[in-house]
Parts: structure tokens; C-alpha cells; sequence
């Protein structure tokens, strides 16, 4: 092939490449340009309560994220269910909530959204002391993976979305996982900037995670769902859903871990 040739598509490779970011950014303003369905407005109202005490400007925030969401995610029905927009505006509706604020790639790691009726089943490998592997299933509501998925329960999502104050959100909970994620395994440090800010975050962190497993130890009333003393990837998201939906009880227990969300979040659910 005569060298001219060879540098043509070289070339050609190089800018195909480095126009894709522009490409994609255009995509998603188009996206965001558009009018948002009368229909999916419905769905949000009846489904989606907290989006009525968003500021205004977030509402509008949340509706043009939810269109780039649904635009590009791709939702898979399990088990026999049936994907409709109720499911996709809902679930994207709570995802997006984390992006409010923020410089987004729109969970750029994550391809699809497998989405069951109810819980699910999940086949486990573990070895014991001995070394024995043992094939063991268990029940989640959600799960989160680096490998371009996550996995939802509908039940658990819309029971989520409807109470506000619970403190207990899956959809949150795996999307924070999600943003976890974005630089390797899920291990409690999201990707930040600056390196006084991610020394920060972790000196936070990990004395409130330190702090969670001391209220367990002495059988105090937890400040936080226990299970968020699994391991720092399960506290950053277990303190997210506590972020949205309890602020001013997680503000109250956990004042510098509460900053530390607001600052990485950008929002101040506190005055929703």
C-alpha cells in the first residue's frame, strides 16, 4: 500500500477519533433541546414526588438529563417484564438526581439497565477457611457492575421514588456505585479534583465509616443503614441515599461527612 495512502488513513483514524467527543457532546445538546414529553411530565408527577420540591432550575436540570438518560441507556425487561416509559423516565428520573450541578459524561462506564419485576436471585461462588468453593444464590434489589450494567429491581425502584424520607433508595444507591465506579473497582473515592480534595475526602470517610462500625460494636442506634459498614464502597452509597432523602438527620449525625456530599454532589437537599 503506497505510503500516502497509509498516511491518509492514519490521519483520518486520528481526527474520526479525537471529533467523537464533539460529536457526542452535540448529540446530547440536541437531545437536551428538545421539548420534554407531556407524557413523561405525567409520569414524573405521579411517580417522582421529590421532583416537585426541586428549585426550579434543577426541575429543568433533571428533565433535559432524563432525555440524554433515556437517549442513550438501553433498558432490558427480566423475567417477563415489559419495559415502558414509566419504568425509563422513573429510574432516570432518581439516577440523574446525582448528576444535578455537575460536568456530566452521563454514567459514561454504563451501557444498559437490566431491570426485574421484583428481587432477584444472584449465584454467588465463596471459598470457606478451608478453601472450598461454594455456589450459594442470594437475593438482591440492585446491583452495580464496572463491566457496563446495572441491575434493578422495579418493585424496590418505585417504592424508592415514592418514599422520599425513608432514607432507602436502590436506584441511588447502585448509581452512586455507578459514579464509584468511574475510576476502577467501587471503593468509596469517586473520581475528584485535586489532590487536597481527594485527601480530604478520605480523612471524612473514613472516620465516619470508622464511626458507623463503632455504633455497631456498642449496639448504639446506627446513623446510618448498617450495611453501610460492609466496606467504603457500600458507606459512600448508603450515605448518598441518606444525602438525598434524610439530609437533615445525616447533616445532624454526620455534619463533615454531609459537607463532604455537598460539595461532591453540588446540591443542598437540605433547602428542597
Amino acid at each position: 500500500m503506497p505510503l500516502i495512502i497509509i498516511v491518509a488513513l492514519a490521519l483520518f483514524s486520528v481526527l474520526w477519533l479525537t471529533g467523537e467527543p464533539l460529536r457526542l457532546e452535540w448529540r446530547r445538546r440536541r437531545l437536551r433541546s428538545q421539548p420534554f414529553p407531556a407524557h413523561w411530565r405525567d409520569i414524573l408527577k405521579r411517580r417522582v414526588p421529590q421532583f416537585r420540591t426541586l428549585p426550579v432550575d434543577l426541575q429543568l436540570q433533571l428533565k433535559k438529563h432524563i432525555q440524554v438518560f433515556v437517549a442513550e441507556k438501553r433498558f432490558v425487561g427480566c423475567a417477563g417484564l415489559e419495559i415502558d416509559d414509566d419504568i425509563r423516565v422513573t429510574i432516570a428520573a432518581q439516577a440523574c438526581l446525582l448528576l444535578l450541578n455537575r460536568r456530566t459524561g452521563y454514567f459514561p462506564g454504563l451501557r444498559e439497565i437490566l431491570v426485574y419485576p421484583g428481587a432477584f436471585a444472584v449465584r454467588r461462588a465463596q471459598t470457606d477457611a478451608g478453601g472450598v468453593v461454594h455456589e450459594g444464590r442470594a437475593v438482591h434489589l440492585g446491583e452495580s457492575s464496572s463491566r457496563g450494567h446495572v441491575v434493578l429491581s422495579w418493585d424496590d425502584a418505585l417504592q424508592g421514588a415514592a418514599d422520599t424520607r425513608d432514607g432507602h433508595n436502590v436506584v441511588i444507591h447502585e448509581f452512586a456505585h455507578q459514579l464509584d465506579q468511574e475510576n476502577g473497582e467501587a471503593n468509596g473515592a469517586p473520581p475528584q479534583f485535586g489532590r487536597a480534595r481527594m485527601e480530604r475526602w478520605s480523612v471524612v470517610l473514613n472516620a465516619a465509616f470508622a464511626r458507623l462500625h463503632e455504633q455497631l460494636r456498642l449496639q448504639e442506634e446506627p446513623a446510618l443503614d448498617p450495611y453501610g459498614a460492609s466496606n467504603p464502597a457500600e458507606f459512600f452509597a448508603v450515605a448518598s441515599e441518606s444525602f438525598f432523602e434524610r439530609p437533615q438527620h445525616l447533616a445532624e449525625a454526620f455534619p463533615e461527612l454531609f459537607r463532604e456530599l455537598s460539595a461532591f454532589y453540588r446540591v443542598n437537599p437540605l433547602i428542597w
